[in-house]
């Protein structure tokens, strides 16, 4: 079983600018919560017993949203707001569960993962970017069920129109049993000529800890930050099985501002 998640949220948010130049992306409302706790119940939901948000120190806010604010409660309790008071303690879910490492500078999603090496125990471990909110649908708890049936890594995917795979990391596979690609290699934003399916990548991943040594070897990109696409087909060229999974929850982009907006309509 995955008993363990990575978050990471150490990024700038600057394709959410300027809502999020203050305050971090993942604590934006959606709905009747914010981004954060949409993927941190869908961790728990999932049976993840411990979540690793990986972070920064200018992103203290995440923290402090997450624990206790004593002069807060001690207010409302002098006044009696026992709503307020119930709407707070919805947070006490989490803070048994999660715990911090911090990622001195943002050089890729690689370098994020590679900050939580120290707290991952597990053989396997379920990384969720919080760009991607899926929802009508536990996905991860599906990716879960795929992993244990075929002892593999596990590749969140969904199909995208023809025109809009250079948008997105592509799957190239093998076979496909029914929502399951079994996968041959990773294409990064291939041009609509050479891509090898319409089989988009989306932030759910299960993956083994054998990706932390695949990292450190892995070469900065032009944009100096260390990419976990690199690394996961490092691990697909020496044998280690990879399965795309489509999953049928609704997807939402929340990582950019028109992205944003339009989820918002969605809920």
């Amino acid at each position: 079983m995955i008993k363990e998640a990575i978050i990471p949220l150490a990024g700038l948010g600057t394709r959410l600018l300027p809502f999020s130049k203050i305050l971090p992306k993942e604590l934006l409302p959606l709905g009747n919560k914010t981004i954060l706790e949409h993927i941190l119940d869908e961790c728990l939901e999932a049976g993840i017993k411990k979540i690793i948000l990986v972070t920064s120190k200018r992103k203290k806010i995440i923290k402090d949203y997450l624990y206790p604010d004593p002069y807060l409660l001690n207010y409302l309790k002098k006044k009696k707001d026992i709503k307020s008071i119930q709407k707070l303690k919805i947070l006490d879910r989490y803070r048994k569960k999660i715990k911090f490492v911090y990622q001195n500078s943002p050089k890729g999603l690689g370098d994020a993962v590679l900050a939580a090496k120290s707290i991952v125990k597990e053989k396997f471990f379920l990384l969720v970017l919080p760009d991607d909110i899926i929802i009508k649908e536990n996905c991860s708890k599906k990716m879960i069920n795929v992993h244990n049936k075929y002892q593999s890594s596990v590749i969140a995917s969904k199909k995208v129109n023809n025109s809009e795979v250079s948008r997105y990391g592509i799957i190239k596979y093998s076979k496909k049993i029914n929502n399951n690609l079994f996968i041959s290699d990773l294409v990064e934003k291939p041009s609509v000529k050479n891509s090898p399916s319409n089989y988009a990548i989306i932030g759910r991943y299960i993956l083994p800890t054998k990706i932390f040594s695949s990292l450190k070897k892995t070469k900065k990109g032009s944009s100096g930050e260390v990419q976990i696409t690199d690394a996961m087909k490092h691990l697909i060229y020496n044998d280690n099985k990879f399965v795309g999974h489509l999953f049928s929850g609704a997807y939402l982009d929340c990582g950019t501002v028109n992205g944003y907006n339009n989820s918002l309509k969605k809920l």
